[in-house]
């Protein structure tokens, strides 16, 4: 299917990189734009196997009716010239997953996740279940391994976890899982997708090809979500906080088919939406027999992921929190939602122009917003309109030295931006970084 074609490849970053690297090895003629310059050392590489490589603003002037097909980065929209263009030639426009999907051996048990929120978590919880009971087990996908860069190491019968975002699956047509686990729904992502419906559209892609022997997890608690499914062919599975389902909260304790898996207090990462992450884990492994015991002994020593919740460090009485990963105001309320005591909260970053006002009940305990990036102003509107004190900085490293200063003993220091890194950054991972980078720094 993908030997001997010309291909043409939209976006180069992480992903287009290795889609690059694995075609150049089947005879494929490939071309690969992007609007921003790239690794130099990564562009000599794909030169010398061939790929050629353009750095252009107008890429569609590089596309015509040779081409077999177009590959996307996620992160294009899907209403850009040189996709529209290929649209009207009738040229197929994937991305690196279903590409990857292809060259798959057989009987790999694929288990993927999406979702508004908790998407990371979750897939690092599968394969840490997984990898615990010793069967061989992959992680890739939106999580920052591109599913291309592990097709050499993943044999017949192994098992492959991924995180899928959206904006993977608007691209994605053959792609199939065994299980597939939808997290959540809260209306984000819409300056690239428009809708809420069309955004749901797009999640519920994520059980394509299902029929009964593929097992689709359902968060019971959602509403939007458990309309969303009611008609997928899918052997249904549901996890709540609130009713019994197969796995379920009850007296501050994990059940599994009325059976006690974990006391949350014997769980190291803490909240709820850290439980209902658990019990999409335990779901999707149950299938494969994981034991109780087994759970249990990972959930006591997972100390979470980077960038999500992630304790940084203690100074003087202040401990600060890396939470780069909320880039939409849903993950950022459910950060505040782990505190009480006082926070100071570093909000801001790429303006997408969405409201900041479903914060207002979450933020009782914050005392002051450090706004910075290019929604700073917006934040400072929306803070003034609900009496919180806020400071206006221009650069994360301001708004980390600002919130150190006015800080007490016992204050957080939290970043849970509510946006996206784009403004400042390549992606949230460089802004959690040069977070840490920055409170290392400080006495």
């Amino acid at each position: 299917m993908f030997s001997d074609k010309k291909i043409y490849m939209m976006g180069m970053a992480r992903s287009g990189y290795e889609a690059a690297k694995l075609l150049s090895q089947y005879g494929n003629e490939i071309v690969i734009t992007d609007g921003k310059e790239q690794d130099l050392n990564q562009v000599s590489e794909l030169e010398s196997l061939g790929v050629q490589v353009i750095i252009t603003s107008h890429q569609e002037n590089y596309l015509n009716e040779t081409f077999d097909y177009v590959i996307k980065n996620p992160g294009i929209r899907f209403d850009m010239p040189c996709i529209k263009k290929a649209e009207e030639l009738g040229i197929p426009v994937i991305n690196e997953v279903e590409l990857a999907f292809h060259f798959l051996p057989k009987n790999v048990h694929i288990i993927a996740v999406t979702g508004s929120n908790g998407k990371t978590t979750t897939t690092t919880l599968i394969y840490e279940f997984l990898r615990a009971m010793g069967v061989p087990v992959h992680l890739g996908g939106n999580i920052g391994f591109p599913m291309c860069s592990l097709i050499y190491d993943i044999k017949e019968n192994d098992y492959l976890v991924l995180e899928v975002s959206a904006q993977q699956l608007h691209d994605m047509y053959d792609f199939k899982t065994e299980v597939s686990v939808l997290t959540n729904l809260t209306p984000v992502h819409l300056d690239f997708f428009g809708t809420y419906e069309y955004y749901q559209s797009m999640k519920k892609k994520i059980f394509n090809h299902h029929d009964k022997q593929c097992l689709a997890i359902i968060n019971m608690d959602d509403k939007v979500e458990m309309e969303l499914t009611s008609d997928i062919s899918s052997t249904k599975q549901y996890f709540s906080l609130q009713n019994e389902a197969q796995v379920y909260l009850r007296d501050d304790a994990i059940y599994y088919g009325g059976e006690k898996v974990i006391d949350v207090n014997d769980i190291r990462v803490q909240g709820n939406h850290n439980y209902q992450n658990i019990m999409c884990a335990i779901l999707a492994t149950k299938r494969f027999g994981i034991e109780n015991e087994t759970i249990k002994e990972v959930l006591m020593q997972f100390a979470g992921v980077e960038h999500r919740m992630e304790f940084v460090s203690k100074i003087n009485g202040r401990e600060f929190y890396n939470d780069s990963k909320a880039t939409n105001v849903k993950s950022t309320e459910i950060a505040l939602g782990a505190f009480k005591r006082p926070v100071i909260l570093l909000l801001g970053g790429l303006d997408r122009g969405h409201s900041f006002d479903d914060l207002k009940d979450d933020m009782d305990y914050v005392k002051c917003v450090i706004c910075y990036g290019e929604t700073k102003d917006r934040i400072k509107t929306f803070c003034d309109s609900i009496h919180v004190d806020s400071n206006v900085v221009n650069t994360l490293e301001e708004a980390i030295k600002v919130a150190y200063h006015i800080s007490e003993d016992g204050d957080v220091i939290l970043l849970s931006p509510a946006c996206a890194s784009w403004d400042q950054y390549k992606c949230f991972e460089d802004r959690g970084n040069e977070f840490k980078r920055v409170v290392d720094t400080l006495e």
